[in-house]
């Protein structure tokens, strides 16, 4: 009954985020409930071995916590209530929701089509919309509550050739503070974390000496950085803090 248990989406590279958050989490005494979608992996350039999420879950373990995970495209009907289901048959119920979860792919004037518009709001506005409001409805506790959600500062400046992913990922930061007065009385945090270009597997070595020029600390983000700020957001000491967009991203110079 004393068990923490958290949920994050997105979970099925070695190098990604979300496997830094669930670690980060891990360590912190969560059980985790965590989802991916390795035919979405699949398209993209960098790829996933099938045997990447079975691997985090026995990292995860290691921790000395209760990790279970679930296959699932977060775009179907019925994502939702399968995955709380899940959650709560084998875990229980969840005192935080990290929407790590993503869609992204190269979307320009000339190329977007409606097709590709849906897929990029079915997962990264309505999957993520849906999933919080079911975790409102369904805490259980009394404080405590954390969601964080991953934006990628569209609020900060243009992202040439990422048009679906800008405008649905920009709409996460309206949901993030249009939510938090109305769930702070349950005891409920509403947080979203801008973690800036992060070194996850996807940039090449001409592309990190580019940008490494736009950090002043003279390093590329790493997942760990993302996962230490979601830690603690998601602990009892970030009780006062809700409802904010927090751009952390080592200084980069946009």
């Amino acid at each position: 009954m004393n068990r923490k248990i958290a949920i994050i989406t997105g979970v099925s590279r070695l190098k990604g985020i979300g496997r830094a958050i669930c670690c980060e989490l891990a360590k912190r005494k969560f059980d985790i409930f965590f989802t991916y979608w390795t035919e979405y992996d699949n398209q993209m350039p960098w790829k996933v071995n099938r045997n990447e999420p079975e691997l985090i879950q026995k990292e995860i373990r290691g921790f000395g916590v209760k990790c279970e995970k679930i296959e699932l495209d977060l775009s179907n009907e019925n994502a939702i209530e399968i995955l709380f289901r899940e959650v709560k048959n084998k875990l229980g119920c969840p005192l935080v929701l990290v929407n790590n979860a993503t869609y992204s792919t190269q979307t320009t004037i000339d190329n977007l089509t409606a097709k590709e518009l849906d897929k990029h709001y079915e997962v990264n506005l309505k999957a993520t919309t849906l999933l919080t409001i079911k975790f409102i409805k369904q805490f259980d506790f009394n404080k405590n509550g954390r969601i964080v959600n991953l934006s990628s500062g569209q609020s900060l400046g243009q992202m040439p050739n990422e048009i679906a992913y800008a405008i649905t990922k920009g709409a996460i930061e309206t949901l993030t503070y249009t939510l938090s007065q109305e769930i702070a009385p349950k005891g409920i945090t509403i947080n979203a974390v801008n973690p800036g270009p992060n070194d996850t597997g996807w940039m090449d070595k001409k592309l990190k000496k580019e940008l490494l020029n736009q950090f002043p600390m003279n390093r590329i983000g790493k997942p760990k950085d993302t996962a230490k700020l979601i830690g603690f957001l998601t602990s009892e000491d970030a009780e006062w803090i809700t409802g904010q967009i927090i751009h952390s991203e080592g200084g980069f110079k946009r």
